[in-house]
């Protein structure tokens, strides 16, 4: 079984998150339809056969109050989600920006570090793997025609030089 593996500094703090193409953990993470209330609203909103397929075909990874939801669908042939978007409650709030690595083709090494400094640990991202970063991080690509899909939590500051943020003391891979 692969999960999704979760980095963290001493005291707990998650630096990181990474999930490999092969995830199938989806019991450890299931999304709540335990209600009735909960359950009609599913067959409102979604064409599934029964909410514990839903619950067993989709995996929410991230806590509620993080900036970033990520959720992970492994679905059958027909299944469909209607049309929807969604909805702000307010700006989100975190003190650094969040931002997810997809290797799209090739390898990356994903250096983690605290926001401090302290180096987390190395791990490499192939085709289908992902990355959450919460906090520090490097990025090392390991064959040519590497492909990384860069997701950030916007808006971009009217500095954009201003948003990168140097760990000093961080060591560079050589």
């Amino acid at each position: 079984m692969s999960k999704a593996d979760f980095y963290r500094i001493p005291g707990g703090r998650v630096v990181a998150m990474v999930v490999r193409s092969d995830f199938d953990d989806f019991e450890s993470h299931p999304p709540t339809f335990d209600s009735e209330e909960e359950r009609e609203w599913l067959k409102r909103h979604y064409r599934v056969n029964s909410p514990e397929l839903e619950r067993r075909t989709k995996a929410h990874l991230t806590e509620d109050e993080q900036p970033l939801q990520i959720t992970v669908l492994n679905r059958p042939e027909g299944a469909f989600v209607k049309p929807h978007y969604h909805v702000n409650e307010g700006p989100p709030h975190s003190e650094t920006r969040h931002q997810v690595m997809v290797c799209l083709s090739g390898s990356a090494r994903i250096g983690l570090f605290a926001k401090e400094g302290d180096h987390v640990d190395d791990v490499t991202l192939r085709a289908g793997d992902f990355a959450l970063l919460y906090e520090g991080h490097s990025i090392e690509t390991l064959e040519d025609g590497t492909r990384l899909l860069e997701i950030k939590q916007g808006p971009m500051p009217a500095d954009p030089y201003a948003d990168n943020v140097a760990i000093e003391g961080a060591k560079e891979r050589t």
